[in-house]
């Protein structure tokens, strides 16, 4: 068995997908007319083209070509309440009957405010924005600020947001603050970096469970030494908890019983509506209050929209309550551990890593922990999967990313497992190949 397998396998796949798909080839090409690459938004794009999607109700969407498909995709963690929630529609609806753009503070955004600063402790004080991507930013350039030092550790192949891209040769959009780059999940190199560049260091930014780069979470004796070693050299330490703050009710610091200086926010919290947040400590917080002294002057005419403030609130407290971020993560645990059992009873090299709710399937044996462990998105593999996976109704990310909404059933992800013990065996000899 040679390679030669695998591409046969992949060719026959995408002009399957070509034929099954006629509307949504239409629909990318008259795009690419007017949207750079026929699309808004990179991580949608996927070669052939991508399904457009007509409609959504509860975990399922439909293509313009009328295939029904169980979303797993969850808009990349932030779909978590699917694609209908009766309460956050409801409460939209009464918003919208009340004005939208009020032109002043309304009567959610405090409310927001305090839930966010119970169920995450280390929030004293809460600015609202537009976007994770903005949440990441601000908070990077308030340590810098509130520091007087110039720098940034962050970590090879981190992603935080559209403007700050960390992987092998930055993104020319990442945002020219000066970085000082370690390796994810190694503490003795990582100890020794904030030690030598601590009297420039203005903060340590990290995912706890790093997301777009493969699911990879933070060892718990590396995140302590973060939190330790930040402390003595006085450089803040910042958790991007943008992804991962829907994977415990008050987000993966509380899992691992931590407190970070300052956490940045974004996707579930905002009902469904663009949102981003940035808090911590009050006295960081301090330097945006310039009624108290601060100096930092933070707009964003939408910051504070009242229908986001409103879904925001009522998803987070009423529909993603603990009880039910609970449940949901203890799901995407079994899925994780029934995709891993899978793979190991093949006797193939396929894994799921992650923590609750937000997994990542990876075609490699051994331990992940750092970026340069996780194939391409677009490997021959991924690829494969990911187009026999649409075949059979189920709607992932091409990198293998899977999120679960609140309305994925047990048997959703038995049919998921199932689905994917049937795609392994039908290829496993092309698979198996190196």
């Amino acid at each position: 068995m040679t390679s030669a397998s695998l591409d046969a396998a992949l060719s026959a796949a995408e002009r399957r997908f070509i034929d099954a798909n006629p509307r949504s080839r239409a629909r990318h090409e008259r795009a690419r007319a007017v949207l750079p690459g026929g699309h808004s938004r990179q991580t949608l794009y996927y070669a052939p083209f991508p399904l457009t999607v007509a409609h959504g109700e509860g975990a399922r969407i439909t293509d313009v070509d009328g295939h029904e498909y169980l979303n797993l995709v969850g808009d990349f963690a932030a779909g978590v309440f699917g694609h209908r929630s009766e309460p956050i529609h409801q409460a939209v609806q009464q918003a919208m009957r009340s004005g939208i753009s009020l032109s002043g503070p309304n009567t959610h955004e405090v409310e927001l405010a305090e839930l966010i600063s119970q169920r995450i402790p280390s929030i004293q004080q809460v600015r609202f924005c537009n976007s994770g991507s903005e949440a990441c930013l601000f908070a990077a350039q308030l340590a810098r600020h509130a520091t007087k030092r110039p720098k940034l550790l962050v970590f090879n192949g981190a992603y935080h947001g559209g403007f700050m891209v960390f992987r092998e040769g930055d993104a020319p959009l990442t945002v020219p603050i000066p970085v000082i780059k370690a390796t994810y999940n190694d503490v003795p190199g990582t100890r020794a970096l904030i030690r030598a560049h601590a009297a420039e260091l203005a903060a340590v930014m990290v995912e706890p469970m790093m997301g777009s780069s493969g699911c990879i979470p933070g060892a718990p004796e590396f995140l302590a030494m973060l939190r330790e070693e930040t402390t003595v050299a006085g450089s803040p330490l910042i958790f991007d908890e943008v992804m991962t703050s829907r994977l415990g009710p008050g987000g993966v610091q509380g899992l691992r019983n931590m407190q970070p200086d300052l956490t940045t926010l974004g996707k579930f919290w905002g009902g469904g509506f663009a949102f981003g947040a940035f808090g911590g400590s009050r006295d960081l917080m301090r330097h945006l209050d310039l009624g108290a002294g601060g100096s930092l002057s933070q707009g964003g005419t939408y910051n504070n929209h009242v229908l986001t403030m409103t879904a925001g609130l009522i998803g987070a407290r009423d529909v993603y309550t603990s009880d039910a971020c609970n449940r949901r993560n203890a799901l995407g645990d079994f899925l994780r551990e029934e995709l891993n059992a899978v793979g190991r009873s093949l006797d193939i090299a396929f894994q799921a890593t992650g923590i609750g709710g937000v997994l990542n399937t990876h075609w490699c044996v051994g331990a992940i922990s750092q970026p340069s462990q996780v194939q391409a998105a677009a490997s021959p593999k991924r690829r494969l999967y990911h187009l026999c996976m649409l075949e059979r109704g189920f709607y992932i990310a091409q990198r293998g990313m899977v999120n679960l909404s609140l309305p994925t059933t047990e048997a959703d992800v038995a049919g998921f497992t199932r689905a994917t013990r049937e795609f392994l065996i039908e290829h496993i000899d092309a698979l198996r190949l190196p």
